[in-house]
């Protein structure tokens, strides 16, 4: 039997909350752990973190193919001194952590 589509469009809206709510914890968990490594002292803009940020998740994937495509030739300054920026954050935070 079919399902009335007032019926789907109310389960189109609780998943769509269900989306919201786990992209908000996730966006939370990812904020405090940038926090801890002290990301947030960094003066820098948004796309050099953006593409930081791509980077290690590339990193953690395994997919070096990722990183190295997204990487502008000329724009690789930028990228390196956030990449250095956020290693050597990172390594405080986990001093402090120890």
């Amino acid at each position: 039997m079919k399902k009335p589509s007032s019926k789907i469009r109310e389960e189109i809206a609780r998943l769509q909350d269900q989306l919201k709510q786990a992209e908000t914890r996730e966006a939370e968990r990812i904020g405090r752990i940038a926090l801890k490594a002290g990301i947030g002292d960094i003066d820098t803009d948004e796309a050099a973190l953006q593409v930081a940020f791509e980077d290690i998740a590339a990193r953690f994937r395994g997919d070096k193919r990722h990183a190295k495509a997204k990487k502008n030739p000329g724009d690789d300054s930028a990228t390196s001194e956030t990449s250095t920026a956020l290693a050597s954050g990172a390594a405080a935070g986990n001093d402090s952590e120890a």
